[in-house]
């Protein structure tokens, strides 16, 4: 008679085998993991808290003989370096942008240090946005932005152009300063706002950043301003090795003015400027979608290529007005983007782009669009041309 098998036992046995294996792989093997490639030992952390020198952020003095700013200030340098890739890029982006920062700065004769603003607020990312509308650079809203000079619509935001909104928030840094007296508090209002600064000094009596109780973002804000001078000041004091290699070139670039007389897409100018849209789309973040409007646009073109740019631009715009014919339709009841497109045999996405649509907004009865399309049709003639002729391409 033969013996059933017991599954819950061969089951128990080989979960037994496999622990058995895998404990004999740690210990009768540990060379194998001797052998592995250690990781890079960064500095202790604790010793990177350690700050004898007088610190100051734009030749104020940073009061560290308070332990409460102290702590403050060891809480952000420590989560600042725990975020090692992200210092790293901080400082890789660094000789790209910063020297323009730097140099328009003591243009106005004023402080360096505030270039680290601009560090914490973005990253020296163009394209960098908060939830509640910031964006570019320096993080300006849109009504501060075109208060302070910036361009701000559909076609461009100058909020993402590295001079023009440094040029806007040293504007609003001057004027911070006449109203507080004090560059911390100027970093401060930059966070907060100047009205709800001035209410909590007027309510405080209390006129020193470090002794102001303010909203817990602003109150580590300039903390984590000065953790970033920090390592800036020292990079390999904290562990961030870098050679000139390592860091991203500078930008490189012709400054050009150019006369659009209607929208002009930017692949016109890339041709002209013998470069590709990206290019020009990277060198010039503030413009917005595919075009320039009709006007004057001043841009960056790569270095060299101003040199007979506006012949090749000139060209290029005849070549593109003989192959090319606008006209304007005006929607019709029943009508769709969809429809219109295929009326007319143009892609959808060049219809959108051409008109600056939203997809999701439906048009009306009543809207005019413009329509682009290439001309291949046969002219018509008088009778008294020669019959038989092979039709001539406008």
């Amino acid at each position: 008679m033969q013996k059933k098998i017991d599954l819950r036992k061969t089951g128990s046995l080989k979960w037994l085998l496999a622990v058995l294996l895998v404990i004999g792989f740690f210990f009768l093997w540990p060379t194998n993991f001797n052998a592995l490639p250690k990781a890079p030992s960064d500095p202790p952390l604790i010793s990177s808290l350690k700050i004898d020198a007088p610190l100051e952020l734009c030749a104020e003095r940073v009061p560290l003989e308070i332990q409460e700013v102290r702590e403050r200030l060891e809480k952000e340098l420590l989560l600042t370096l725990w975020d090692r890739p992200q210092v790293i890029l901080w400082l890789k982006r660094s000789r790209r942008y910063l020297p323009y920062i730097e140099e328009m700065l003591k243009k106005n004769g004023m402080p360096v240090d505030l270039k680290y603003i601009a560090l914490a607020e973005s990253a020296l990312r163009p394209h960098a946005g908060s939830p509640k509308g910031a964006m570019g650079f320096w993080q300006f809203m849109q009504n501060t932005g075109r208060q302070y000079g910036l361009a701000i619509d559909s076609r461009i935001d100058e909020r993402r152009n590295i001079f023009a909104s440094t040029q806007a928030a040293i504007r609003y840094f001057k004027n911070l300063y006449k109203q507080f007296g004090s560059w911390t508090l100027v970093a401060a209002a930059f966070n907060m706002g100047e009205d709800g600064l001035a209410d909590e000094i007027r309510e405080q009596g209390i006129k020193d950043y470090y002794l102001l109780y303010l909203p817990i973002e602003t109150q580590r804000y300039v903390l984590r301003i000065i953790s970033i001078k920090l390592i800036f000041s020292d990079p390999k004091r904290y562990g961030f090795h870098l050679s000139d290699e390592d860091y991203y070139p500078p930008l490189e670039f012709d400054r050009i003015q150019v006369n659009c007389l209607r929208d002009t897409h930017l692949r016109i100018i890339a041709q002209a400027a013998k470069t590709h849209f990206k290019e020009i789309k990277d060198l010039n973040p503030e413009i917005r979608g595919y075009s320039l409007s009709a006007g004057k646009h001043t841009i960056l073109i790569p270095k060299g290529a101003a040199q007979g740019f506006e012949a090749r631009y000139q060209a290029l715009l005849h070549d593109e007005s003989a192959d090319q014919k606008e006209r304007i339709y005006v929607v019709q009841d029943a009508d769709t983007l969809s429809s219109i497109a295929d009326r007319f045999g143009v892609p959808l996405s060049s219809l959108i782009t051409w008109n600056r649509l939203n997809p999701t907004i439906a048009i009306r009865p009543g809207d005019k669009l413009i329509i682009y399309r290439t001309i291949q049709e046969p002219v018509e003639r008088d009778e008294d041309e020669g019959k038989g002729a092979s039709p001539v391409n406008d």
